[in-house]
């Protein structure tokens, strides 16, 4: 597994790529803690664009960090999931308490209080 850690105003986004399991889950909760605290960022988004395989730990983390967020008024959104990883968190019951969006993109708005129009031509 690999993490890129990306700061837009006082939102971190953690880009995830390849597996999201027990055995690399301990790390990425502190870098995510970590890095919330050093850039003094409020809010979080959890880009599993990349994320091609996640047991329990995965929707552990997501649990955890909105649980931590909630407590300090920040808030939590989950981007970019394939088709099997939206089953697991749905199946899971995560998208009743963390929302959900197709893109980085959309998080952002949702989050930074922004409205996304759509128009077709």
């Amino acid at each position: 597994m690999e993490v890129v850690f990306k700061v837009r105003g006082d939102i971190l986004i953690a880009c995830i790529k390849g597996e999201l399991d027990h055995h690399n889950a301990a790390p990425l909760r502190k870098g995510i803690d970590r890095s919330m605290k050093v850039f003094e960022c409020r809010d979080l988004i959890l880009d599993l664009t990349e994320v091609d395989f996640m047991d329990s730990s995965g929707i552990g983390i997501a649990l955890g960090r909105y649980k931590k967020l909630s407590k300090s008024g920040g808030r939590i959104c989950i981007a970019g999931c394939s088709t099997y990883i939206e089953k697991v968190l749905d199946m899971a019951g995560v998208f009743s308490i963390i929302p959900k969006e197709a893109d980085v993109q959309s998080a952002l708005c949702l989050l930074g209080g922004e409205e996304q129009l759509h128009m077709e031509v």
